[in-house]
């Protein structure tokens, strides 16, 4: 079985139908037939409720996290100890956002794949660290 860890850029992908959402929907139904687990930290669920707030207020930020809640992703709050010190190791080795760094710190201890498609913050970590990464675009 599969694990994954979904970063805000790929759950934003998949609720906007943008280029990418159908790699996020395959992961998605191979998690509801049981062949993947798929994970996403309360962080990164912030920087999605934070990005439909912003863009198109709070009643329709509120409607997404209802649909969300109802997708097959289990949500992780707070960070256990290892998560805690290898998100701020990975933080300040390559100067991300926070978020970034739990969803990273999420995939690397737990040995799966981070879904997503920021190659902007992330194609630095991909070529020095041993984190798999699930490119939906």
């Amino acid at each position: 079985m599969r694990t994954y860890i979904m970063d805000a850029c790929a759950l934003i992908a998949f609720l906007s139908d943008e280029k990418g959402a159908e790699v996020v929907n395959t992961v998605l139904l191979d998690a509801l037939d049981g062949n993947a687990t798929v994970y996403m930290n309360s962080f990164n669920l912030l920087e999605v409720y934070y990005d439909i707030y912003r863009k198109a207020g709070k009643k329709k930020a509120e409607e997404e996290l209802s649909m969300i809640e109802k997708l097959p992703v289990s949500i992780r709050s707070g960070l256990s100890g290892n998560i805690f010190m290898e998100a701020g190791r990975l933080k300040a080795s390559y100067r991300i956002s926070i978020a970034d760094s739990v969803a990273l710190a999420e995939t690397s201890i737990s040995g799966g794949e981070l879904l997503t498609a920021d190659h902007h913050e992330f194609d630095a970590v991909e070529q020095k660290e041993k984190i798999r990464f699930c490119w939906i675009r």
